[in-house]
């Protein structure tokens, strides 16, 4: 269930000294091959951190043999001396596991505007060249976490092919990724062009749809690799539904562990004049502080949700919407429904539904409550 579930991939997490609290706080995944494509996505913020910049040129061959991640610093806002810091990171980790450095990419998640310590992270990457092995993906996994207060790994396998990932983020989720870093793996025997189909199409549908606060964080990287180690080539249909279904359950992870939330709520849009309609719609309701507050204090309270979708340019009349929590149609009509009396609002899991009456296309949002627990996390994060 992690990034080496896939064959032809080693990976270490070690604890390198960035974080203060002496935990695991780099990361290394190798491709062992014999392919070594790769796609990747990264932060539409135009602010962006010296990893995602590097990355991005790594990529443009459609190839990466190495990802170098760290936790405890994003090396982001840290001008000219961050560039090079990542390209030093990229230089070692290619020196010690005999690459070249323009086929490493580099990750990295922490505090934005502060320097990394690079005599301790690029000691750690000679720790962890010494401990890669096949079964190092889930201390990988730990030593990407920051906020998160488990490590988050997903993998499916198809007819003698397996696609594996690892992610990190509890915070700062929105649109543009997260502040997620996320590594797929794949032994399927695939090319870069392939990869990146797949990985764009399931990204628009699951990473881009967890909108926990509304911020958009500058370094959010989702790769993709594939060792073709298993010798298989399957069809393209077959394998963008097993790398979908891994990012959907990362992305599942990451809204579940959000900080400091409570409830995890589903917004789920229909009868949309087009899926753009349906998505600005469950993104206003998202992201709408008064409707997570009542989520919070498990109030229905559905006029929320009509004010939300009343900001959006989507297609639709008032007195036609139709709002359900768990399942209880509260409004039919732009006016009172079933008795609000109705709805269970305790479990963790609550799902707000919306009927536009517009149309027959649909999408899902997946969010969290806002709590005191989450303004006091953030509130004392840099401290």
């Amino acid at each position: 269930m992690s990034v080496t579930a896939a064959r032809g991939f080693t990976a270490a997490g070690v604890a390198a000294g960035i974080k203060e609290n002496g935990g695991r706080d780099l990361a290394l995944v190798v491709n062992e091959g014999p392919r070594r494509a790769a796609a990747g996505v990264f932060t539409s913020n135009r602010v962006q951190a010296a990893p995602v910049r590097w990355s991005r040129g790594v990529l443009a061959d459609g190839e990466i043999r190495a990802v170098v991640l760290n936790s405890g610093g994003a090396n982001a806002c840290t001008g000219p001396q961050g560039l090079k810091d990542t390209i030093a990171t990229a230089e070692r980790a290619a020196e010690r596991l005999g690459l070249d450095a323009a086929d490493v990419a580099v990750c990295s998640t922490g505090l934005i505007g502060v320097p990394l310590p690079m005599d301790r992270l690029l000691a750690g990457v000679d720790s962890a060249v010494a401990e890669l092995s096949g079964s190092g993906g889930e201390d990988a996994a730990r030593a990407v976490m920051t906020t998160d207060t488990v490590h988050k790994t997903a993998a499916v396998t198809r007819g003698g092919w397996t696609v594996g990932g690892m992610a990190k983020g509890a915070g700062m989720l929105a649109p543009g990724l997260a502040t997620m870093l996320a590594v797929l793996t794949t032994d399927a025997d695939l090319g870069s062009a392939s990869l990146d189909r797949a990985l764009r199409d399931a990204a628009r549908v699951t990473f881009d749809r967890v909108d926990s606060d509304g911020c958009m964080s500058t370094n959010d990287t989702v790769l993709l690799l594939a060792s073709g180690a298993s010798g298989a080539v399957p069809e393209h249909d077959e394998f963008a539904e097993a790398v979908r279904t891994v990012c959907a359950d990362l992305a599942r992870q990451l809204v579940g562990d959000a900080e400091g939330a409570a409830k995890e709520i589903r917004v789920e849009v229909g009868g949309a004049a087009s899926e753009d309609d349906a998505v600005e719609v469950g993104r206003s309701i998202a992201r709408n502080n008064l409707l997570k507050c009542a989520v919070h204090g498990e109030d229905p309270n559905w006029g929320r949700v009509l004010s939300a979708i009343g900001t959006t340019s989507a297609a639709f009349e008032p007195d036609r919407l139709g709002v359900a929590i768990n399942g209880v149609w509260v409004c039919r009509n732009g006016a009172v429904g079933e008795d609000r009396a109705l709805v269970d609002m305790t479990g963790r899991e609550v799902t707000v539904t919306v009927d536009l009456a517009a149309g027959a296309d649909c999408a899902v949002i997946w969010t969290n409550d806002l709590t005191a627990d989450y303004v006091h996390e953030n509130s004392e994060y840099a401290s």
